[in-house]
């Protein structure tokens, strides 16, 4: 799954669950926290890196990324605007940290506050990294691939040398710029299904393409992707389509599809690009978690309700895991939301299942409950 997508983006924060585990389940269902711990420390399948959210991504991708690390920070496009000034003179001024923290990981892996240089410092509005030098340089080396999270204790980071980390069967073969960039590309296009070159520059890798458009024409004259037209879509920008994936869209028409439903989280793929989920979807999802409680409209983790190529509607939920209980605190339901029963008592048995993958024994649901659900939802 996390290579149909290019990457799942990792948030701790488990209100009801990790978003990223949350993510994983809708799509594979039959699926364990405990896998996924398998394949990032064990069989090294996956890893962490930043693309440059905090993100599982493919350790066979590798090469393509491995091209990043060694231009960092010149692999930093226009669009981080200053950032790349601003880690070229930060690693130029703090060369004696480097080496400090680099010793101390030849020791064996630490978490930042194991550092002795750590000292906590305010955190500035907008900044992307931790808060302090030690922080501010970890994410610097693991951006250049000479650190990586090789673990966690509780929601902390476990870092630890890339050299040490990573098995010896990964290809450490960089992947020349004009590679990695039509690799990433092709990636970005195949996970969204058609996606114009804002799209594919916002959605993976974020803001590493430096020559996207002769990019998107050499993968055109080869033939590996094709423009396609949208009904409804209007823009200025192509859109693009792998040629590969085409018959894809004889599938998707087909009388043979069948609509799923789906409980998405803040983080997941499909929101990740709030724009394009309008544009396509005319749905606003805003995430309130960060809001002050008095301008929250729908709850605190709101987990929109997507069925089939629909957004119909919102949850609230929140996991008591001493009383083995999901408290569904409200449902929102979308304008023209389906009343068919069929869809109700889907909405009702995936909510069920979400709380048997979080360990809960129950679900219960207070009277916010729409008038054309609350027949089924109860």
């Amino acid at each position: 799954m996390v290579r149909e997508l290019g990457f799942v983006q990792w948030d701790p924060v488990s209100i009801v669950a990790p978003s990223h585990l949350i993510s994983l389940w809708n799509r594979v269902d039959a699926f364990r926290a405990s896998d996924l711990e398998r394949l990032l420390w064990v069989d090294k399948k996956l890893f962490e890196h930043w693309t440059p959210l905090a993100s599982i991504v493919l350790t066979e991708d590798y090469p393509l990324y491995h091209s990043l690390m060694r231009r960092y920070p010149g692999s930093l496009s226009k669009s981080w605007g200053s950032h790349r000034i601003r880690a070229q003179r930060f690693l130029d001024d703090h060369r004696d940290l480097r080496a400090r923290i680099l010793r101390r990981l030849r020791e064996g892996p630490c978490t930042l506050g194991d550092f002795e240089d750590h000292a906590r410092t305010r955190r500035n509005d907008g900044e992307w990294t931790p808060t302090s030098t030690v922080a501010h340089m970890l994410f610097h080396l693991l951006m250049s691939g000479d650190v990586m999270v090789v673990g966690h204790q509780g929601n902390q980071n476990l870092w630890g040398l890339a050299e040490r980390f990573l098995p010896s069967w990964v290809d450490q073969t960089a992947l020349s710029e004009e590679a990695a960039e039509q690799e990433a590309a092709v990636r970005a296009i195949h996970a969204l299904g058609t996606a114009t070159p804002r799209e594919i520059t916002l959605y993976f890798v974020r803001g590493r393409y430096a020559n996207l458009k002769a990019t998107l024409r050499r993968l055109e004259e080869g033939s590996r992707i094709r423009r396609v037209e949208v009904e409804g879509l209007t823009g200025r920008e192509e859109r693009y389509l792998l040629a590969e994936d085409e018959p894809v869209l004889d599938s998707v028409s087909s009388s043979a599809w069948e609509p799923r439903l789906s409980l998405l989280p803040p983080f997941d793929n499909m929101l990740g690009h709030i724009e394009r989920t309008k544009r396509l979807f005319d749905f606003d999802y805003v995430r309130e978690q960060f809001l002050p409680k008095e301008k929250r409209r729908y709850g605190t983790y709101v987990l929109p309700i997507l069925w089939g190529e629909r957004f119909i509607g919102r949850i609230d939920p929140r996991l008591d895991k001493a009383r083995g209980e999901l408290a569904i605190q409200a449902v929102h339901a979308e304008p023209g939301a389906p009343r068919d029963r069929e869809v109700v008592a889907e909405i009702g048995a995936t909510i069920e299942r979400f709380a048997s993958f979080l360990g809960a024994s129950r679900v219960s649901y207070s009277g916010r409950v729409p008038a054309i659900w609350k027949g089924t939802l109860r």
